[in-house]
């Protein structure tokens, strides 16, 4: 159940960016986003006790986590989706594991790309392609908009890895609040300067997407995480693109093509093989069942062996 509302509210978030954009530029509703989102977890924090000195020595890897990893990309797929719809930037955004496969090899050499994962990086990128070469071919509009959401991808991916390294000892929610805090900052001086009055749609679809797609999305995650282990929680990224085609689709009347529908099925087939969640999903659980005490999870283990996947969806 944690899984299936993970995927309809991060599904939906591209929708509701669409809703937002009607009234508003993408650096306010980036700006609008990040800074209700801060405010939602800031006040977890707050009544869950956490200790926000934690964050001091961590001032400088939260500022480049926050620009890296939430800035940037938020704003790269915000505008792009002025000119793609939400369904297509939900499709090309679903590529960013295959970006965290391929940094890996420069900047964790523990975790190269060979053999049936980099096969899966490369039939990811071929669904990219179909997409930015036939699906955008309509103008250099759409195709700038595209590829501003797989730089966006790409981003993450090198996001991911950084903060994997980085954070050892803080609490994911306050490495959430940090990286959400100086996004706010890096959003403020273009946000502001392009603001202008909305009407209660626009509203209504950044406080979505502030509370519940970013502060609320990302305590779900990690719950998801610390209950049932990363494996199960990236299985999230597979439902994602899917239920954002369906909500453009039935919501704001996009179009669902052929095209799309043959980058979706490579570019989840390529996340699949090029993450190893298909060829070792099944090993991973049979070897957890067998460390496992009889009738207990043993969530000590668990929380262990998971540590670093936490780190680069973070």
């Amino acid at each position: 159940m944690m899984l299936l509302g993970l995927a309809a509210i991060w599904g939906s978030s591209f929708m509701f960016i669409e809703i937002a954009l009607r009234d508003l530029a993408p650096s306010t509703v980036i700006l609008a986003r990040i800074a209700s989102g801060a405010l939602a977890l800031g006040l977890y924090l707050v009544l869950a006790g956490f200790d926000f000195r934690s964050l001091r020595p961590y001032v400088a890897p939260l500022a480049a986590l926050g620009l890296i990893n939430t800035a940037l990309p938020f704003f790269l797929i915000t505008w792009g989706q002025t000119h793609i719809d939400s369904g297509l930037a939900a499709i090309l955004n679903a590529s960013a594991p295959l970006f965290t496969a391929l940094f890996a090899l420069p900047l964790d050499r523990t975790q190269r790309v060979g053999g049936l994962r980099l096969a899966g990086v490369l039939l990811g990128f071929a669904g990219v392609v179909l997409l930015v070469g036939f699906e955008l071919g309509g103008g250099a509009a759409a195709v700038a908009g595209g590829l501003a959401v797989v730089v966006a991808s790409a981003l993450y991916g090198v996001g991911g890895l950084y903060a994997g390294r980085r954070f050892d000892g803080l609490p994911f929610p306050l490495v959430a609040f940090g990286t959400l805090l100086w996004a706010t900052l890096f959003a403020l001086p273009l946000g502001v300067a392009q603001a202008t009055a909305p009407g209660w749609e626009a509203v209504a679809a950044v406080l979505y997407l502030g509370v519940a797609a970013t502060g609320a999305a990302y305590l779900l995650y990690f719950g998801l995480i610390a209950g049932a282990g990363a494996s199960k929680a990236v299985l999230v990224t597979y439902l994602v693109p899917a239920l954002a085609l369906v909500y453009g689709a039935v919501f704001l009347d996009e179009q669902v093509t052929a095209v799309a529908l043959a980058g979706l099925a490579l570019v989840l087939a390529g996340v699949a093989l090029g993450t190893g969640v298909a060829r070792n999903g099944g090993s991973r659980r049979r070897m957890a069942a067998k460390r496992a005490p009889s009738g207990a999870f043993a969530r000590s283990g668990s929380a262990a062996a998971d540590a670093e996947p936490a780190r680069q969806r973070t």
